[in-house]
């Protein structure tokens, strides 16, 4: 097998493993992302719910709220004793608990605009200071103007017209005139307002306005549609089909009218306080009328039973909301209502349960009025939902409407990025795990392949050096063993042959030995036995090894201790220091044949850290620096099998460092000029 048939076949196992897991991580956060989304919609339900309860308890408080209350005073009291006092929306300042108030209104059947913090007569005579007055009156020019701008009543200047005129009438009937009244001129001019698009007929078009002004804002309307609200996650059930049906039939569907009993004041002419001084503990009954002394002004009290329509809300060309009845008393109709501020009001009621809850930290919340977003809140993302920067739709994640009357305000919650929790980031977690065991497992595969076809090659090259090496000796050994039986050989060459056999003989015995060597690193059977030895005697046993060694090359061999050195013992296995040394001067005599200078070096020394370093230097041409660290290895040649000069078979070094480290000893290798030396480092005792 080649690396690259290797290759292929790990690559094809990784995308085997890598496709299933993938899909089934991908459908596990899906399914957790699904989940999520869910939890959170049910979340947004949740404070929707909360923001309706809200509106929902306004409306019912404002809904009971008596008729009489819009007026500067109202009757209280029993059937025996009846009394004036203020309305409880007399107040000045007004004392609401309603965000964003301006202040309460009623139109008349005229069109004409009062207000309950406004008193109709002497506002002394209620106890109404000029200074307070002139307070009250700012504030209802305030409520006129914003209804005058809407078209709703008159314009103040328009308003101040109307008062002349009905001031001119009176005088007219004071003196009996048969004229038409100033106030049918008026109406009839040229100059005069066009009272049918004034007052009660424009609030009866308020809900049925589907444009919103911008002269609060220069910027242009921004639609729903317009939003990119994306909808991936969800799936309409029948369920949340029929409650979502409900609730817009709750927020549209309109509230019957009630009956109330209505007990009112009206203001009759001025009489002179003499005249009542002498009757006035006694009451006049003229049907269901009744007449009391208040302060210098006397006051008829009138009983209707009336209509009350329920409450309705509209957002005004100005941004202004509204919130207003009609009633039907005395067969006619007045309109009964206050208006708000749009951002204080949608930021108590919408905007403070929405920061409050865990939504503002992943969504953001649109505030709509009949498809036109009048409000946005964006979320307050923490840094595990910062949604990524190159993200720019949002995911719808519920829309609802509100109930009635606000069933135009629609409340919509989006999510930027969609938080999945602790068990998003267990899956995350978990499929980067996988893949980096994968991966890495994979890329282990492919190495361990790699240098299994490596050591498979290498031992092929190893089992050619071997039966070469083993040839080469044996071959010679038989054929100067024929020349000798035959008796080819003179006296005078049968000493050489006898040499030449010995050597190669000893040649073939080192061979074995490391072979054998090499069986017992492979099963891990190689135990030293280590004796203390003199580093003289040590080397004394050495030296004729390596000179027999040497004799067949050619080779002298140059040993030196230095005198520190001899005495010093080292703990050593005497078998394996011998062969450790045969082996570094066999490699010595390989790279030494055609060297100028034919002598190997052997020095021993004491090193200052208390070790005994022995080097065999050799002047051949030395070793590439790349390969000095692979030259260990077991079967690893620098030349090629089929181009190389030298022989052996890449154990010899292999077997040196292995046996050097069983005896605790340390092998460097350094480059000298010219030539190499491998340096071992014995601990002393």
């Amino acid at each position: 097998m080649t690396h690259k048939r290797l290759a292929i076949g790990l690559l094809l196992f990784f995308i085997a493993l890598a496709l299933p897991t993938s899909v089934l991580v991908y459908q596990a956060y899906g399914q957790l992302k699904w989940e999520a989304f869910h939890q959170h919609q049910q979340l947004a339900r949740e404070l929707t719910l909360r923001i309706d309860a809200g509106f929902h308890e306004l409306v019912a408080r404002e809904e009971v709220r008596p008729i009489s209350d819009y007026e500067f005073l109202n009757v209280a009291g029993s059937d025996a004793t009846v009394f004036l006092q203020r309305s409880p929306l007399s107040d000045y300042p007004l004392k609401s608990d309603i965000p964003g108030l301006i202040g309460y209104f009623q139109v008349d059947p005229e069109g004409g605009l009062s207000t309950p913090v406004k008193p109709e007569s002497n506002a002394r005579d209620y106890g109404v200071s000029d200074a307070e007055l002139e307070q009250r009156e700012q504030a209802e020019a305030e409520i006129r103007s914003i209804l005058s701008q809407n078209k709703l009543v008159e314009r103040p200047e328009e308003a101040q017209t109307s008062m002349a005129v009905a001031r001119a009438d009176e005088e007219l009937k004071k003196v009996g005139a048969g004229e038409p009244k100033l106030s049918e001129i008026a109406a009839s001019g040229s100059s005069g307002v066009d009272r049918d698009q004034l007052g009660q007929s424009v609030f009866d078009t308020l809900s049925a306005r589907k444009s919103i002004s911008s002269s609060a804002s220069n910027a242009p309307s921004v639609q729903v549609r317009d939003l990119k609200l994306e909808d991936n996650y969800r799936v309409a059930s029948e369920a949340e089909s029929m409650e979502g049906s409900n609730q817009q039939k709750r927020a549209q569907q309109p509230v019957r009218a009630r009956k109330e009993k209505v007990v009112v004041p009206e203001t009759i002419i001025q009489q002179e306080l003499s005249a009542q001084a002498s009757d006035s503990n006694e009451v006049d009954e003229v049907t269901d009328q009744q007449s009391i002394v208040f302060s210098q002004q006397a006051v008829r009290i009138q009983t209707f039973e009336s209509e009350v329509e329920p409450m309705e809300f509209s957002l005004l060309d100005s941004g202004h909301f509204v919130l207003f009845r009609r009633i039907w008393h005395n067969e006619a109709r007045y309109v009964q209502g206050f208006l708000l501020k749009q951002d204080q009001f949608i930021e108590k009621l919408i905007a403070q349960p929405f920061e409050q809850s865990t939504l503002s930290s992943m969504s953001r919340l649109v505030v709509a009025y009949q498809g036109t977003v009048i409000k946005s809140f964006a979320a307050n993302y923490s840094g595990q939902y910062r949604p990524g920067a190159g993200q720019v739709s949002d995911e719808l994640l519920y829309q609802n409407r509100l109930i009635a009357p606000f069933g135009d305000v629609e409340l919509i919650f989006a999510l930027a990025s969609l938080p999945v929790g602790a068990g998003g980031q267990v899956i995350i977690w978990t499929a980067l795990v996988l893949s980096i065991v994968l991966i890495v497992g994979c890329m282990m595969l492919y190495r361990l392949g790699v240098r299994q076809l490596a050591l498979a090659r290498q031992q092929r090259d190893f089992v050619s050096a071997v039966s070469h090496e083993l040839k080469t000796p044996l071959t010679s050994i038989r054929m100067y063993g024929e020349m000798l039986r035959e008796g080819w050989a003179d006296k005078e060459k049968r000493k050489s042959y006898y040499d030449f056999i010995f050597f190669e003989a000893e040649r073939l015995t080192r061979l074995i030995n490391n072979v054998l060597a090499l069986a017992q690193i492979s099963r891990n059977d190689q135990k030293a036995n280590l004796d203390a030895i003199a580093v003289h005697e040590a080397l004394a046993e050495l030296k004729p090894r390596l000179e027999s060694q040497l004799e067949a090359s050619g080779i002298d061999l140059n040993m030196q201790v230095e005198p520190e050195a001899q005495q010093k013992k080292i703990r050593v296995d005497t078998d394996w220091f011998i062969q450790i040394f045969i082996n570094l001067v066999d490699n010595a005599i390989k790279f030494s044949a055609k060297t100028e200078s034919s002598r190997i070096d052997l020095h021993c020394k004491a090193l200052s850290s208390g070790k005994i370093q022995i080097s065999v230097r050799d002047y051949g041409p030395g070793i590439e620096p790349e390969q000095i660290k692979r030259i260990f290895k077991l079967f690893y040649r620098s030349e090629d099998e089929l181009t190389r000069e030298t022989s052996g078979t890449g154990i010899g070094l292999a077997l040196v460092q292995e046996l050097s480290s069983s005896m605790d000893a340390e092998v460097d290798v350094v480059n000298c000029e010219p030539g190499v030396a491998f340096r071992i480092s014995f601990p002393a005792n």
